[in-house]
């Protein structure tokens, strides 16, 4: 979650007043942390999984994956920067990501599945990271936070694309 301490204002420094209570803030900088870990977790598993798939299926899906990974990258940066703008640190360790997030890990190499199991597995992350994204999206509409409102309604139609683009390989 969100550290349990808000960002200190330097010397002189307005507090944060956007018109969204500090609680409101805070449960929703504690969803959107969540949220990060989730999205941390399928970004790293993603990336994994294009340095390690084999088979038939290997450059399809090595420059899909490719294409995601780099996608999830950059909405990280999106997702932790609301965060900050809520007045809350992001959660930035592994420790914390694990703590938080509804995915697991994949080990890697040695252990890395066969292609259609990590088709499986990518299905299940975007869906997952879309279930936290819901949950985090009523947590916002509840307190009339709309840029959090957008950034998650924007990852939700990428998460959802990518589940239907996954799902439809193995079809």
């Amino acid at each position: 979650m969100a550290s349990k301490k808000t960002v200190a204002a330097p010397a002189g420094a307005p507090k944060i007043d956007i018109g969204i209570s500090e609680k409101d803030r805070r449960k929703i900088a504690d969803g959107l942390s969540r949220f990060l870990a989730d999205s941390y977790t399928l970004y790293l598993k993603t990336h994994n999984f294009h340095w390690n798939v084999t088979g038939p299926m290997f450059n399809s899906l090595h420059a899909m994956f490719m294409a995601q990974y780099t996608e999830q990258w950059t909405a990280l940066d999106e997702i932790a920067e609301r965060i900050r703008a809520l007045g809350f640190n992001a959660p930035g360790s592994y420790a914390q990501f694990i703590k938080l997030a509804s995915i697991k890990e994949e080990p890697g190499v040695p252990d890395a599945p066969e292609w259609q199991e990590m088709v499986r597995q990518l299905v299940a992350g975007n869906e997952a990271v879309c279930r936290t994204a819901r949950k985090v999206l009523d947590i916002a509409d509840d307190a009339d936070d709309n840029p959090t409102e957008d950034l998650l309604t924007q990852r939700l139609q990428i998460h959802e694309k990518y589940a239907w683009m996954l799902r439809s390989l193995l079809q």
